[in-house]
C-alpha cells in the first residue's frame, strides 16, 4: 500500500551538510500519515533520528541530535526530509524512512514498532 524511496546518502567529510528525502507512493493520503528517520549500524539496534507529525507542526529528535539535524516535510510532492548539519563520525549509518498509519494525528513516535512500512535505506558515511 505504501511505497518509501530514500536519497541523499553519500559519503562526507566532518562537518559538513547533507540533506536525506523520503519520497511516499502510496494510496493512502500522505497528509495523514506521520513520518520518521531512524538509522542502524551493523551490530546495533536500529535508532530513532527524528519524527514527524501529519502536517508538520510537531517534531521530536534525539538527543544525540538536537540542534544539528531538521525533519520537515511538504505535502505537496509528498516528500520527507533529513537536514543534517554538523555531521560527526557516529552519524555514519544506513539512514532509514519510515511511514506511521495510525488513524488519528498523534505525537511523533520514537518506537520502531510504531511504524508500518520502511523503506530500503540510503547510506550516509561521515570521514574524519
Amino acid at each position: 500500500q505504501v511505497h518509501l524511496v530514500e536519497s541523499g546518502g553519500g559519503l562526507v567529510q566532518v562537518e559538513d551538510s547533507l540533506r536525506l528525502s523520503c519520497e511516499y507512493v502510496g494510496r493512502r493520503p500522505f497528509s495523514s500519515t506521520a513520518m520518521g528517520w531512524f538509522r542502524q549500524t551493523p551490530g546495533k539496534e536500529r535508532e530513532f533520528v527524528a519524527g514527524i507529525s501529519w502536517s508538520g507542526g510537531l517534531t521530536l529528535y534525539a538527543d544525540s541530535v538536537k540542534g544539528r539535524f531538521t525533519i520537515s516535510r511538504d505535502n505537496g510532492p509528498n516528500t520527507v526530509y533529513l537536514q543534517m548539519n554538523s555531521l560527526k563520525p557516529e552519524d555514519t549509518a544506513v539512514y532509514y524512512c519510515a511511514a506511521d498509519t495510525f488513524s488519528f494525528e498523534r505525537l511523533p513516535k520514537d518506537q520502531a514498532a510504531s511504524y508500518d512500512f520502511w523503506g530500503q535505506g540510503t547510506q550516509v558515511t561521515v570521514s574524519s
